[in-house]
C-alpha cells in the first residue's frame, strides 16, 4: 500500500482524501462566478446644475450668514448692502430654516453706535439662537482700533 500513503502493515488509511473535494468545490465556484450575470441595471438621476450667476443665488446662506456694519452706516448681509428692514426679513428667513444657520456680526471699529445698536435690536427681536461676534481681536487695545481683518 505504498500508494495510499499509509503504513505498510496492511491496515486501511483512516484519513479522508480531501483533494478531490477541494477540486470539485473550486470547479463549482468558478462555474457560479461565470454564470452570474453582470450588473447592467442603472438608476437615472438628474443632478442639479450649479448656477454661478450671483443674481439668481439666494442671499440667505443655509450655513453661515454675516452682517457687517461699515463706518458709513452701510449694513452688509453676506457682502450685499441692505437696509435695516431687509436685514430683518433675512433674519426671519433664517429662523424658519432647519437647522438654523449661524449668524456672525462684525461692526467696524469706527461704525456709528446707533446703527450697530439698531441692528443688534433687530437680531435680538428676530429670535436668532446661533449668534456670534466676529473680529473682536481688533479691540484688544482699548481706545485704539487696530486694522480691520480681511
Amino acid at each position: 500500500m505504498a500508494m495510499s500513503g499509509g503504513k505498510d502493515d496492511g491496515e486501511p488509511m483512516m484519513e479522508m482524501n480531501t483533494t478531490p473535494l477541494i477540486d470539485v468545490m473550486l470547479v463549482l465556484l468558478i462555474m457560479f462566478i461565470i454564470t452570474i450575470p453582470p450588473i447592467t441595471h442603472t438608476v437615472e438621476i438628474d443632478l442639479p446644475v450649479q448656477n454661478n450667476d450671483p443674481v439668481d443665488q439666494p442671499i440667505v446662506d443655509p450655513v453661515i450668514n454675516k452682517i457687517v456694519i461699515l463706518p458709513d452706516n452701510t449694513i452688509q448681509w453676506n457682502g450685499t448692502p441692505v437696509s435695516l428692514d431687509q436685514m430683518e426679513q433675512f433674519l426671519i428667513q433664517t429662523t424658519s430654516m432647519k437647522p438654523e444657520p449661524e449668524l456672525q456680526f462684525q461692526p467696524a471699529p469706527n461704525a456709528v453706535y446707533d446703527t450697530v445698536d439698531r441692528a443688534l435690536a433687530k437680531v435680538k427681536g428676530s429670535g436668532i439662537t446661533k449668534f456670534g461676534f466676529v473680529g473682536n481681536e481688533q479691540y484688544r487695545v482699548f481706545g485704539k482700533a487696530a486694522r480691520p481683518p480681511n
